[in-house]
């Protein structure tokens, strides 16, 4: 099997988000699956910000022009091996010497560019792609082209396309007058791409897709929803029978407490006890809380979005700061919440704590040393972060919604790995953080919880064999 992905972030060479982890690790992990006789490829932009370590260890395969609209467009690809997957990278200083990934004036432009050259480059190639796998809407012009002014070639014909909603919130918006002259596609393709007054990029890979996938079944089930769904309720529901949801994995060995690169001790699920014990207390004097290890630490990683349930933890945060607990927040985004969020610890001098930025290597010290980990969402597609704290024997605390539904199993249940609660709605939140507080003070059943979480498989392993399954059910 011979299968092409394209995203416009890849861990570790441009990152910004969770899709890059995703295309991080599922390719590699599906190769080593399907084994030595699978040709596994990943295209992405070869974007000014990758560092130049990567950059020295690319070699160029080709070197092309095309027309492309009324331009005559440059395109370079270069080329580097790792973990038995080859990553192609599209060159094209015009559009990728840019300082960030994206936010540009002429996004548009720029990820149709990179959906052209793919779809040029596979045509250049003896190699024949069995599975075209595109993510999000930068990419999703590359099976909107599959199946429409390149359907003709039989090269692109016997691909199978599969498209990835990420997030279903960003669907690639743009005017229609810009269809022929941005994106190179004739009138009679505006069927395919236009809805509700708009070119809908997400929209016309939806349609035109052999097979979406979503990041949970969960999220799979709420896209039928308006609530969720953000105006495309309508059209996932008309392609229901060929949308799918299968969860993300993580990235296991990166995020472990047995690496002791971030911790000031590491630790396994044998010395979890005296592992977090040590953390904590070194978090503490770190962050000038007072320096006890017995007193419940709840931690929220995250950005400071409405989406993320922020206004929630607002809402409750005095009666939550009347338990037993300490409470550190690290996180960026809405600047309104970065100043409440500020304001609120600040009153709470030794038990509370905002850190306004992001910063990884303490991302993991907070994993590694907190009690619970706080994961609200008002939507989640799938979610890594209460993942990643299961890992570290941090019980998070979620709303059951998407992806966060499908990873945490709240207690008193059989094989519970953290805590959860139903409704969008403040008080019940607390209400659950309460609860999650009494187990606390129940050693010998919390610690079993504990082992549990740090001993849920989240690896690839299970979510690579599903896809794998789906390309061969569909090239069957």
């Amino acid at each position: 099997m011979n299968i092409l992905y394209l995203a416009s972030e890849v861990t570790p060479f441009a990152v910004s988000g969770g899709l890059a982890d995703v295309m991080g690790a599922l390719p590699k992990t599906v190769k080593s699956q399907l084994g030595k006789d699978a040709h596994v490829a990943v295209m992405a932009p070869l974007y000014s910000t990758i560092p130049d370590a990567y950059r020295a260890k690319m070699t160029m395969v080709d070197e092309f022009s095309f027309m492309y609209g009324w331009r005559h467009a440059y395109c370079g690809v270069h080329k580097l091996e790792a973990d038995g997957v080859d990553y192609y990278f599209i060159d094209n200083e015009q559009y990728y010497m840019r300082a960030t990934l994206y936010g540009q004036g002429d996004d548009a432009e720029r990820f149709a560019y990179f959906c052209r050259a793919v779809v040029e480059f596979i045509l250049r190639q003896d190699i024949n792609y069995d599975i075209l796998h595109a993510n999000d809407w930068q990419t999703a012009l590359a099976v909107i082209y599959a199946k429409t002014r390149f359907w003709p070639c039989d090269k692109i014909r016997r691909m199978k396309t599969v498209f990835t909603i990420h997030n279903i919130e960003y669907q690639g918006k743009f005017d229609k007058y810009i269809l022929g002259n941005i994106f190179d596609l004739d009138e009679r393709y505006m069927p395919y791409v236009e809805y509700d007054g708009c070119i809908n990029l997400l929209k016309g890979a939806i349609v035109c897709a052999d097979l979406i996938t979503t990041v949970s079944s969960s999220y799979a089930r709420e896209l039928t929803d308006p609530f969720f769904a953000f105006g495309l309720a309508d059209i996932i529901r008309c392609n229901a029978g060929k949308l799918t949801g299968i969860v993300n994995g993580i990235d296991t060995k990166a995020f472990s407490p047995e690496s002791a690169n971030d911790l000031v001790c590491a630790y396994s699920d044998l010395t979890v006890k005296e592992g977090k014990a040590n953390n904590k207390t070194a978090l503490q004097k770190e962050l000038g809380l007072e320096v006890n290890a017995d007193i419940p630490l709840m931690v929220m990683i995250t950005r400071l979005t409405h989406a993320k349930g922020v206004d929630l933890v607002l809402h409750i945060f005095e009666e939550m700061m009347e338990q037993n607990l300490q409470f550190v927040l690290l996180g960026s985004g809405d600047e309104n919440y970065e100043r409440i969020f500020a304001d609120l610890c600040a009153r709470h001098p030794g038990r509370a704590k905002a850190i306004i930025k992001f910063d990884r290597s303490l991302s993991k010290r907070m994993y590694a040393s907190a009690d619970l980990f706080l994961m609200p969402s008002k939507s989640e597609p799938c979610g890594l972060a209460q993942m990643m704290a299961c890992g570290y024997g941090t019980l998070p605390i979620v709303r059951r919604v998407g992806g966060l539904a499908d990873t945490i199993i709240p207690y008193p249940y059989d094989g519970a790995n953290g805590f959860s609660f139903k409704n969008f709605n403040a008080h019940e939140l607390l209400f659950t953080i309460k609860d999650a507080l009494a187990l606390y003070q129940n050693r010998e059943e919390w610690d079993k919880v504990v082992l549990e979480a740090m001993h849920t498989d989240f690896t690839w392993d299970k979510s690579a064999s599903l896809y794998i399954d789906t390309y061969e059910t569909l090239l069957k």
